[in-house]
């Protein structure tokens, strides 16, 4: 430990050029092994579990490069933390009730042709959202379409009569 800290500087001092230029190599490293280890899940399609560890992840690697903390503890600590997204994954893949806990449910907008005006505001969208979206999947009108859903990663699927 004494070691790596001659190398890379301790918590609380000063730390040179050089050592900021190690810490910053090392840090890069662990992002990309953290980011090849959690590509799928974490910087996929986000859901909101996925920022949270993503800002966590980003101010823990920028602490441990600039000396704000100590760098070992705090590279286990990010460690951690993607381990655990990485457990709250396969068990949101399991179990329906934890799916919906973190990854949250899909919200069913129009229904039969006819628009759903309070899924639509406690969605926070508007209708010129839900008529792009309608566009987009070549439809003009919400009487054409069968049903239309806000989904869980944030867009919205249609399906036409």
């Amino acid at each position: 430990m004494e070691a790596l800290h001659a190398v890379i500087g301790t918590e609380g001092q000063d730390i040179g050029w050089l050592q900021m230029s190690l810490r910053a190599a090392l840090i890069f490293v662990l992002g990309v092994l953290i980011v090849r280890f959690a590509a799928t899940r974490a910087f996929g399609k986000w859901s909101a579990l996925d920022i949270i560890l993503a800002v966590i992840v980003g101010s823990n690697l920028s602490r441990a490069l600039t000396g704000n903390a100590p760098f070992l503890p705090t590279v286990i600590a990010t460690i951690l933390l993607v381990v655990l997204h990485g457990l709250l994954s396969l068990g949101a893949a399991r179990w329906s009730w934890l799916s919906t806990l973190t990854k949250g449910a899909s919200v069913r907008l129009i229904r039969d042709g006819e628009v759903d005006e309070a899924a639509l505001r406690g969605a926070g969208l508007g209708h010129g959202d839900l008529r792009m979206a309608l566009r987009e999947a070549g439809h003009d009108d919400p009487g054409q379409v069968k049903s239309a859903s806000l989904e869980r990663n944030g867009d919205i699927s249609v399906v036409g009569r």
